[in-house]
């Protein structure tokens, strides 16, 4: 019975089925399944699945959107139980994302938090336009591994380099990974500024920040 829904919730992430995600979600949790296991068994290799489909170009950012949403509607379910149950999922790091100041696009950076979140990171969005002392300050308050900064614009992308200096400055820059990303930011103007890595997309986003966690 368990093998069957965990398949199902999976197939309901790749088939790109919000509402069949959260309607199997709730059915496991009335067939007594315990909340890690559905993550485990179930969630967790359907988004992999989709992330692999996207990496090799067969699905495209609005499947990722889609099955983003899924697994946020099983997880809106699953928390209270995890909670009452005092368990908690695994979080591998506590990220700080941003768009960086004078810069206001939204749409990749918020894809970006959506799939580390459904990949089990914990998250603080500060939105676009972000100043650079309130990366600094987030830091600083929630004790973050990782600093997501993103510039879509050729203007923008020294602004990158400013945070870097100033997260020096304040002695955070041992503590914190940090990661760049927009659309004309390169692997190369990573490494010039002295970030710790570069995605060109939210897949590679997550992949990056697994590895820099665990390395």
């Amino acid at each position: 019975m368990s093998n069957d829904l965990y398949t199902q919730l999976a197939s309901s992430l790749l088939d790109g089925d919000p509402d069949a995600t959260e309607a199997l979600t709730r059915q496991a949790l009335e067939a007594g399944i315990e909340p890690m296991a559905i993550i485990k068994e179930g969630l967790m290799p359907g988004m992999n699945s989709v992330g692999d489909k996207f990496s090799c170009g067969e699905y495209f950012l609005p499947d990722l959107i889609i099955a983003a949403d899924g697994m946020k509607k099983a997880m809106d379910l699953l928390e209270p139980e995890l909670r009452s149950r005092r368990q908690r999922v695994e979080s591998p790091g506590t990220v700080v994302l941003g768009t960086v100041k004078g810069d206001i696009h939204e749409i990749g950076k918020s894809l970006v938090a959506t799939m580390l979140s459904a990949n089990g990171f914990k998250v603080y969005d500060l939105g676009v336009n972000v100043p650079n002392e309130d990366f600094i300050l987030k830091v600083k308050e929630t004790g973050a591994n990782i600093v997501g900064l993103s510039a879509l614009l050729t203007t923008t992308m020294t602004v990158q380099k400013e945070i870097i200096s100033e997260l020096e400055k304040a002695g955070l820059r041992d503590r914190v990974k940090v990661i760049v990303g927009g659309a004309p930011v390169t692997r190369g103007w990573a490494k010039e500024i002295g970030a710790d890595g570069y995605a060109e997309d939210a897949i590679g986003a997550v992949q990056l920040a697994r590895q820099l966690v665990s390395g």
